[in-house]
Parts: C-alpha cells; sequence; structure tokens
C-alpha cells in the first residue's frame, strides 16, 4: 500500500503531510516554494509510493468556493497531468489554519514559532490528511 500525500496549496508555499505505509498516521513532511512543488513532488514520488494526493479545497461556510479556488484550480489541474497515474482527491480545508494556531498554542510553542507561516501551513496539511484520513475510515 502507498501513501497519501496532502497538500496544503497556497499563494507562496505548499504545506505538505503524508500518512505511514499503512495509512494510519498523518506526519507533516515539509513547507515548499510553489515555484518548487513539482520539482519536490516529482523526486518524492521517485523514492515513496504515492496512491494519492489530497488537496485543500477552500470553501466559505456556505459551501461556495473562496477566492482561493482561483490560484488552486490551476495548480491542481497541472497536479493531474503531471501525475496521471495519481488520483486527486479535494478535501474542505475550512479552519485548517486556525486549528493550526490553536495546535501550536497546546504544544506550548512561543509566539515567534507561532508565527512561522510555512509551520502553519505543515500542521494544516496534516490537519487536511486527518480529516481525510478519518472521513475514509467512518471515524468521523
Amino acid at each position: 500500500m502507498g501513501r497519501i500525500l496532502a497538500i496544503d496549496y497556497g499563494q507562496k508555499r505548499a504545506g505538505l503531510a503524508v500518512t505511514d505505509e499503512l495509512r494510519i498516521i498523518a506526519t507533516g513532511l515539509d513547507t515548499v516554494h510553489i515555484k518548487d512543488i513539482f520539482k519536490y513532488l516529482v523526486n518524492y514520488v521517485k523514492r515513496e509510493k504515492v496512491d494519492c494526493f489530497v488537496v485543500g479545497k477552500p470553501v466559505q461556510l456556505d459551501n461556495k468556493p473562496s477566492g482561493a479556488q482561483r490560484f488552486i484550480e490551476p495548480f491542481v489541474k497541472k497536479l493531474r497531468k503531471q501525475f496521471p497515474k495519481i488520483p486527486v482527491d479535494r478535501y474542505d480545508e475550512r479552519f485548517t489554519s486556525k486549528l493550526a494556531h490553536d495546535t501550536m498554542l497546546e504544544a506550548g510553542l512561543k509566539k515567534k514559532d507561532r508565527q512561522n507561516k510555512a509551520l502553519v501551513d505543515k500542521i494544516s496539511a496534516v490537519i487536511i490528511l486527518q480529516s481525510y484520513l478519518q472521513s475514509k475510515s467512518g471515524f468521523n
């Protein structure tokens, strides 16, 4: 069984998280500048078996697409083209940044560390992936 790789795609960076091979645990992988994302993913897929990409889907409270969709959709199309044999699932990413900040507070991180946007992006990707895994397992 291959890994599931989640991507919290932003305008500057993409937070990445990945499952273990048994798809039990979601772990933060990295934060990558968007200009380097495809190079990073190609190298990762060469080293590890990836069965699915999960990309955060930004929606508003009324379930309408948020403004961020305009730069995420071209990325998703290119991702599907670059990796035609790996399915791409979309998953609601509402509140992930808030949950990431809350997690950092609970972990006792200092204010300077909590302001690290790259860390927030990586934690957001973990939250997206954990939620995705729970939705697939029926333990919502």
